[in-house]
């Protein structure tokens, strides 16, 4: 009798436990018809995505259909009906949800890491095409629901993401397929600033001129009378200081950033600056998020705008913020894509 009553005890308790899914249902449609297959590697080390707290109660989110590789890409096969001859291979790297009390904070925040990027297939090579790499914040205070918020985040995420890999520019360094699942040290490998004891002084225009340390020659800086850059010389005429991505000076790198220029430091993990999300993400005078360094160096475009663009790899267009929080912590800057990486 104690046997069935403790059953039914673990029965009922498993069974009140509370589920948030993760809906993957958006029109992820290849508009221009390129796009001849999708196919999902799932290279998560733990497939269960974790659970947080819902105003005292613990909800586990998942996604609808946990085979999620059969799942996406029949998704794509569904919005797909015309196909190109393009192959693309989506791998995700890593996705939890978690409750962290960050130093200073009142109370836990809810957040969701995810990573995940994508490749063109060609002849056994793959080359890369775009990554999303972060972590997402949910004040738990602002939103009725947080495993909710966070279940639409990914959702969204996981949507533009598809999308974007559809048309952005592609890096030329071809990968091996036996590499692929080491694709960052490997294309890490050729670039320059990571590898030079020296960084060459000048302007750079774009993250990747700066990692490749082609500093471009027709831009110059203008200072003012206590030594701080102020101007952006194109030639001899003044110009946008948003048409900088950093600059070199004195063996220091400076990174335009909404709120100034931010030194731009160096440890094993890559290049970061110290800064928030509420710094990077400075509200415009006319509303909208700034999307700041995210764009690859344009400062100023209003999230949402160019996703479909190559030149413009905008991954602040892809509905990956979040809770802009004041935290500051070290905040990476992508080598292969030009945006920030957040940690905390």
């Amino acid at each position: 009798m104690y046997k069935i009553f403790f059953f039914l005890i673990i029965s009922i308790s498993i069974s009140a436990q509370k589920t948030e899914f993760i809906k993957l249902d958006q029109s992820i449609k290849d508009r221009r018809s390129l796009t001849r297959s999708l196919t999902l590697l799932d290279n998560r080390t733990d497939k269960n995505i974790g659970k947080i707290d819902d105003k005292g109660e613990l909800v586990t989110l998942r996604f609808e259909d946990e085979d999620l590789k059969d799942h996406i890409e029949n998704w794509f096969l569904k919005d797909n009906k015309k196909t190109g001859n393009t192959d693309i291979v989506v791998i995700l790297e890593e996705l939890k949800v978690y409750n962290e009390q960050d130093q200073d904070k009142d109370y836990p925040y809810a957040k969701t890491k995810i990573k995940v990027s994508s490749f063109l297939k060609r002849n056994n090579n793959y080359y890369f095409i775009y990554r999303f790499d972060n972590v997402i914040v949910c004040n738990p205070k602002r939103v009725a629901h947080a495993p909710k918020y966070l279940a639409e985040q990914i959702s969204e995420i996981m949507t533009d993401f598809i999308k974007v890999s559809y048309s952005n520019a592609i890096i030329s360094y071809s990968i091996p397929e036996n590499e692929l699942y080491n694709y960052s040290n490997y294309l890490s490998k050729n670039y320059k600033a990571f590898n030079n004891s020296e960084l060459k002084e000048g302007v750079y225009t774009d993250f990747k001129s700066f990692y490749d340390q082609e500093p471009n020659a027709e831009y110059s800086l203008g200072k003012n009378k206590k030594g701080k850059v102020v101007r952006l010389m194109h030639k001899d005429l003044q110009t946008s200081l948003s048409e900088m991505f950093c600059y070199v000076e004195g063996a220091k790198v400076y990174r335009l950033t909404p709120v100034g220029f931010d030194e731009m430091k160096k440890n094993e993990k890559g290049f970061y600056i110290y800064s928030s999300r509420a710094n990077l993400f400075a509200e415009s005078k006319t509303g909208g998020v700034l999307v700041g360094a995210v764009a690859g160096g344009v400062v100023g475009a209003v999230i949402g705008a160019a996703i479909d663009s190559g030149s413009n790899r905008n991954s602040g267009a892809i509905n990956g913020i979040g809770f802009k929080s004041s935290l500051e912590a070290n905040v990476y800057i992508d080598p292969l894509t030009g945006a920030y990486v957040f940690e905390k």
